[in-house]
């Protein structure tokens, strides 16, 4: 029987956390207590501030059509902050704002990708890059993120890997799932291998930016030669606990951010408009509910990754970054694949695979600690006491 379905669909992916949050609330509507480290969100409120600010704005009348790429009070306060914090010059014309960030990396590889193009991205990595390069008839060229670099990228080896054929390289630092951060090695090594290349984008999705523990935040676009080059992917989810408000934006050269418009108008139009100026008091406000929040992270981290290393078969490296942890659970003696089933069903512990981020993220697990001390203590009790019957 012919399908309806065009052929692309069929290596369109999925990301893994909301299959895994999915059978995690089937079980919790069958009476049983789940511990959530398998979806990366902040369990904390929205600022009051922000929600404030989008309550105003309703009541203004900011609930109608807006321009495609932005209105102009939150172009010109996301202009302000990456021209601060990444020390570099931007206008409100190289900004688009987006219903989250997901679009901004997808309008990117639909602008400047065609058939056969090679594109780099991170492995293990979030899932959706690797889909949406092959969605849109790319060639996928992953950069491997060992244990033994500390979850980075092998320099040598990642700049030999850009040929005549690579039109884009993803970097996503700090990354999800390993917490890993870029050093300016890497990142002047790419660089200098392309920062000649006229024809060749970077997309750098830094939405962790504001979540480090360790060191500061880097970015290529910061490097001599590299802002023209580079679309700076970034959003309010992880930063400011707005995961639902769907707002991101990238900041790009001026004749990219055109065709990112169009594509907006071709398909969601514009980005609602009083989420929109709560963006706005996001960045422009007060920014000590963001400090505690990093904060608590940090307390948390040391909770996981201690209680972690105290389990036999687990390895926990620190994150120097982001709210996960990616260990190393080759020494449990049970499939990588099959060990969230088993933590779910056995320990009311939910997590996700590390295949669910890509092929080299075999051998590992990604727990999420956006949620209490006591319920990744809980979670981590549970889990020592299931792993003990295998």
């Amino acid at each position: 029987m012919p399908s309806i379905f065009a052929g692309r669909m069929q290596g369109l992916g999925t990301e893994t956390a909301f299959e895994a949050l999915a059978k995690a609330k089937d079980l919790e509507k069958q009476g049983r207590d789940i511990v959530h480290l398998e979806i990366g969100e902040p369990d904390f409120d929205t600022p009051k501030n922000i929600r404030d600010a989008a309550a105003k704005a309703i009541h203004s009348g900011y609930t109608h059509y807006v321009p495609a790429s932005g209105i102009p009070e939150l172009k010109e306060a996301v202009a302000e902050h990456i021209s601060e914090t990444r020390n570099i010059d931007v206008s409100p014309q190289e900004v688009v704002v987006t219903p989250g960030a997901k679009p901004i990396i997808f309008f990117s590889l639909l602008a400047c990708v065609e058939l056969g193009d090679e594109v780099m991205y991170p492995d293990p990595g979030f899932p959706v890059y690797e889909s949406m390069i092959k969605f849109v008839g790319g060639t996928p060229v992953s950069m491997p993120l060992k244990e033994e670099n500390n979850f980075s990228i092998d320099t040598q080896s990642t700049v030999d890997k850009i040929s005549d054929k690579t039109k884009m390289i993803v970097l996503n630092f700090p990354e999800n799932p390993t917490g890993g951060v870029l050093t300016k090695e890497n990142l002047e090594a790419i660089a200098d291998k392309t920062r000649n290349r006229d024809d060749l984008i970077i997309v750098s999705d830094e939405v962790y930016s504001r979540i480090i523990y360790d060191g500061e935040h880097r970015s290529i676009s910061s490097l001599p030669g590299m802002k023209e080059r580079t679309v700076i992917v970034d959003g309010f989810s992880k930063t400011y606990a707005m995961t639902g408000w769907r707002l991101g934006y990238g900041v790009m050269r001026k004749d990219l951010a055109g065709k990112i418009a169009q594509l907006m108008i071709n398909s969601a139009s514009c980005t609602a408009a009083f989420t929109q100026m709560a963006g706005v008091e996001a960045l422009r406000g007060p920014q000590n509910e963001v400090a505690k929040m990093v904060e608590e992270f940090k307390r948390r981290r040391e909770v996981i990754v201690s209680g972690l290393n105290r389990i036999d078969g687990i390895a926990c490296m620190n994150p120097k970054a982001t709210f996960y942890v990616f260990p190393n659970v080759r020494g449990l003696g049970i499939d990588g694949e099959q060990l969230p089933n088993f933590l779910l069903n056995k320990a009311g512990v939910a997590a996700l695979s590390g295949t669910s981020f890509g092929e080299l993220g075999n051998g590992y697990i990604r727990f999420s600690f956006a949620n209490s001390v006591a319920n990744i203590e809980k979670a981590l009790m549970r889990m020592e006491e299931a792993l003990e019957t295998l």
